[in-house]
């Protein structure tokens, strides 16, 4: 499931050099990706980048997986901490944190970009190689109301009690460990169980 996505075309060329205004691919780290299967982000922030190139403030960006094979999981473009895109403010101590702002997501379908070459957390790319691999995430679908619920049986005196017992479970188990069940609206058997961010079964009869 994609959100809207905002197209950007890149300028004719893309440059290397810190402050650039070329495509950009972007490295999120580990637990950040799994982080961002698990909750809504509107924005990727890194931090430590205290040499090497940086992307312009409005530059598009290929959000990547790293490893032997990188994935593309998102697009977005530079920009400032608060939501903005037309500049940042220097911290004291260091560089400011490099800050994305997703404007497609598809970390529940990655595209493969095995001809994609990184030299390290940032890498400047060729606008063709951007355009090709933008290109593949799937379109976004059309909004539609989707009902989400979690169920839990809870043992307590009042319903009060027991509404306050169902939220400290929820807060301490959360989404790695409780199924969320959820179905477009209207269409309650095509009720599907996630847990980790992906579908998971829940029935044990088919597990046998």
């Amino acid at each position: 499931m994609h959100d809207e996505t905002t197209r950007f075309d890149p300028p004719a060329a893309a440059s290397g050099e810190a402050g650039g205004t070329g495509a950009w691919a972007v490295v999120i780290p580990a637990q950040r990706y799994e982080a961002e299967r698990l909750f809504h982000h509107d924005s990727l922030e890194l931090t430590g980048l205290d040499s090497g190139p940086r992307p312009a403030f409005g530059a598009p960006v290929l959000v990547v997986t790293d490893g032997e094979q990188p994935f593309v999981v998102a697009l977005g473009r530079v920009g400032a901490a608060g939501g903005g895109t037309e500049g940042g403010e220097t911290r004291a101590g260091g560089p400011p944190p490099l800050v994305v702002h997703y404007t497609c997501r598809a970390f529940d379908d990655p595209v493969p970009a095995p001809s994609l070459v990184l030299t390290g957390p940032v890498t400047a790319v060729d606008v063709a190689t951007y355009r090709n691999l933008a290109g593949q995430l799937a379109p976004t679908g059309d909004r539609r109301t989707w009902l989400v619920s979690v169920d839990l049986p809870i043992e307590a005196p009042t319903a009060a009690e027991a509404v306050r017992v169902f939220w400290s479970y929820v807060r301490e188990l959360g989404p790695r460990e409780l199924p969320a069940f959820v179905y477009p609206s209207g269409d309650e058997l095509a009720m599907q169980a996630f847990v980790l961010g992906a579908e998971a079964n829940q029935d044990p009869e088919e597990d046998d």
